[in-house]
């Protein structure tokens, strides 16, 4: 019988016919390996070298990103309000984005301060929270204090917009009031697919606009602003500094999320379709992206939990930009930051961590 079982062994080793037993091979490989080859992003061998590589990089995102309407000029914004909160004040305004949109925004100003003051461009997040949006400064559904009133207490001037579908835009896409929500999220990336462009190149470009518009205020120091967010405003976040140098400092929060890497684990899901940039990966993935803020101080702070960003790719993207960095001797200017044990939440040590990133930066 042991002999019978022995030459078993041996013929299903050596057999050339599928053994029905073996696992199949995980479907998300067979999709990668079958897709174009993704190139492998790697830092050269100097700064020079290197500043010619950025180039190259953000030219191919502004490609990718589609055909958008010029983000050169400063947005004509009408002030619809203007509060006194004490310590800080409050405006709300709006502005046309040269799309066929109307984008809400907050500013808050701190008082008494002297001279031009240190700016944060606050991105919010998606959260499946539509009605919410630019509202998330002024509440804790995302971060453990209201962003917008903490952050002017300690003499920053913040703004934040309302990004596509949320907010007062929730209900305002090409579908109108019918379609609110995820249905309104889905017809906005329809339409802008069909026009030759993608809705987080959309988004961006309003983050864009917005920036824009808070260089332009008299209160602010345009030498000294920040971006900020948590989720879909992280990626906004690492996104806008990629593409525009005038953000001098970041902080990323809970999504720096390597593509590969969420494919490999199942993740797409964790991401609505919004933040879908078509070809990306024929090109590179995201730690391209992310070297192009070098060497401007970056700040993530990610849980191992997070299954929207899985944290081999964030330890990937941190092995390939890190030697960006060093290129301008400022490898401390890149700080990741994993929590163990810890999902997809911003906790009171990540906003601890965020103020000093900013202040140190910035101030």
């Amino acid at each position: 019988m042991k002999t019978f079982i022995c030459l078993l062994c041996t013929w299903m080793a050596l057999s050339p016919y599928p053994i029905m037993s073996q696992q199949p091979e995980p479907a998300a490989q067979k999709w990668l390996q079958s897709a174009p080859p993704i190139p492998e992003f790697n830092a050269p061998a100097s700064k020079e070298q290197w500043q010619k590589q950025r180039a190259s990089i953000r030219a191919q995102l502004w490609q990718l990103l589609g055909k958008m309407p010029d983000n050169s000029q400063v947005p004509k914004v009408t002030v619809t309000s203007r509060e006194d909160h004490g310590d800080y004040i409050l405006e709300k305004f709006h502005f046309e984005n040269g799309a066929g949109d109307t984008v809400p925004g907050y500013v808050f100003l701190p008082k008494g301060t002297a001279g031009k003051a240190p700016a944060v461009l606050y991105c919010h997040w998606h959260g499946g929270q539509y009605d919410v949006g630019k509202e998330e400064m002024l509440r804790t559904n995302a971060v453990p204090v209201p962003a917008g009133p903490t952050l002017a207490r300690r003499g920053f001037v913040v703004l934040g917009i309302d990004a596509y579908c949320f907010g007062e835009r929730n209900g305002q896409g090409p579908g109108g009031p019918a379609e609110k929500g995820g249905a309104g999220e889905m017809t906005a990336s329809k339409f802008q697919l069909w026009v030759g462009r993608s809705l987080w190149g959309m988004i961006v470009r309003d983050d864009i606009l917005a920036l824009n518009y808070l260089c332009s205020r008299p209160e602010v120091d345009s030498a000294r602003i920040g971006v900020t967010g948590i989720s879909m405003g992280a990626t906004r976040t690492w996104w806008l500094m990629a593409l525009d140098d005038r953000p001098k400092a970041g902080v990323a929060v809970a999504c720096l999320t390597r593509y590969q890497n969420l494919i490999e684990h199942h993740s797409l899901p964790a991401h609505g379709i919004y933040y879908f940039v078509p070809g990306l990966l024929n090109h590179f993935d995201t730690e391209a992206v992310v070297a192009s803020a070098a060497p401007r101080p970056m700040l993530f702070m990610t849980g191992d939990q997070d299954s929207g960003s899985p944290i081999d790719g964030v330890r990937t993207i941190e092995s390939k930009v890190r030697p960006v960095y060093q290129l301008y001797g400022k490898g401390s200017d890149l700080e990741n930051k994993i929590y163990p044990g810890v999902g997809h939440v911003y906790l009171p040590d990540m906003w601890s961590n965020t103020v000093s990133w900013l202040e140190r930066n910035l101030k």
